[in-house]
């Protein structure tokens, strides 16, 4: 049935205009590229229009990992996959960005499909290999290369950074200059990405419903139990027994108590398991949260950095502009004391003979000089005295 609906996908993407490839990788490790148009995603998954919309690569859209019926749509940076309980689609698997990943996934699949097979075995270190559903291999994985990728590039980051602030406050130049405003923009951006995968964490963590929604092969196992039950009833019914059934089920594997109550779903007329207990997705949540966590307290700490480096700046360019202010009014005083010096020069070299000019000869003359010297240095001296009293200046 799944190769049949596979190759109706492909008749669809060639014949649709909005067909898109995809890489689909089944639970046991096989992959195959297919081409599919929006309306048999949404026949294949149960997503809406507006789900899929989401991984869109043309449109805008935060980072998201939300749950469905029948499949986990995420939305991280550049992984945009549809997940369901046996198998995954990834959007953009021919990305150079995306390759690396796509291998790291399938070893993993191909691992947890061994442990499966073999769930009472032992690992080199002599410990008991535990299993998970599959739709938490997958969205695992994608975190790691999401959180890895985003902490790389934060260290990469930080590398180029400090030395370009160093070197703009050993030498502020317009060069300096116009890279710290390059490493700026570049921070607000990383920070905005960092963010938003912390805050759709942190929106999960903060809500158990939303992570019950992500257990997609515990949703399936209960749709099927209810079948089976609603079929047992029927028969039950008609032979006239009584229509009364009862479950029991303990888990000996993992020695964790994975009690499940049922709630009936509101959407599209769907009845699913609620998810009592959600310590297994908590925990791997939690842990790739601390880790973004850490990687956004390093950007906060190069934005405080850049923050102060720029507060160095605007107090070494204020002092550098009170250093020119207070020479311009040294200079402006000096020019006021010279000019009454040159006044007095002035008066003696008018052609108006007075009678100073027949008393004494060329040693009063010099004196008058230096006298006229000696009062602007002093006239000098003291506006600078009344200027530092002031404190107009230094």
């Amino acid at each position: 049935m799944m190769n049949e609906e596979r190759m109706g996908m492909r008749k669809i993407g060639r014949k649709g205009s909005m067909a898109r490839t995809w890489l689909v990788m089944s639970m046991e490790g096989k992959r195959e590229m297919v081409e599919a148009g929006r309306p048999l995603i949404m026949r294949w998954t149960g997503l809406t229009a507006r789900d899929l919309r989401v991984l869109d690569p043309l449109l805008s859209y935060p980072s998201m990992i939300v749950g469905r019926e029948r499949a986990m749509v995420l939305n991280l940076e550049h992984i945009k996959a549809i997940i369901t309980a046996h198998e995954v689609l990834l959007l953009n698997s021919t990305d150079p960005s995306v390759m690396p990943f796509v291998n790291h996934l399938h070893s993993r699949i191909l691992y947890q499909h061994l442990l499966q097979e073999d769930p009472y075995g032992k690992d080199k270190r002599g410990m008991t290999k535990n299993t998970i559903p599959f739709e938490f291999v997958v969205l695992e994985a994608c975190l790691e290369e999401v959180i890895s990728s985003l902490e790389n590039e934060t260290n990469i980051f930080e590398q180029e950074a400090h030395p370009a602030l160093d070197k703009l406050t050993s030498k502020i130049s317009t060069v300096n200059l116009e890279r710290v405003r390059l490493i700026k923009s570049r921070l607000v951006a990383l920070t905005s990405r960092v963010q938003r995968v912390r805050d759709e964490l942190e929106h999960l963590l903060d809500d158990d419903g939303d992570m019950a929604e992500l257990y997609l092969t515990d949703k399936l196992v209960q749709q099927k139990f209810e079948n089976s039950s609603t079929a047992s009833s029927m028969n039950n019914s008609i032979n006239g027994t009584p229509n009364e059934i009862t479950l029991e089920h303990e888990d000996d594997e993992n020695d964790v108590d994975t009690n499940r109550g049922e709630i009936s779903g509101t959407q599209a007329g769907s009845v699913y398991s609620h998810v009592t207990n959600v310590e297994e997705l908590e925990m791997i949540l939690g842990a790739y949260f601390v880790q973004i966590g850490g990687t956004l307290n390093k950007l906060f700490a190069l934005r405080e950095y850049v923050e102060d480096t720029e507060d160095y700046i605007d107090i070494t360019l204020d002092d550098t502009q009170n250093r020119i202010l207070q020479t311009g009014v040294k200079i402006g005083t000096a020019s006021v004391v010279l000019n009454m010096f040159i006044n007095v020069t002035g008066i003696f070299g008018m052609n108006i003979h007075i009678g100073l000019y027949d008393y004494g000869g060329m040693p009063e003359f010099i004196g008058v000089i230096f006298g006229c010297t000696a009062v602007c240095i002093i006239l000098y001296v003291f506006a600078m005295v009344w200027y530092k009293k002031k404190r107009l200046l230094e």
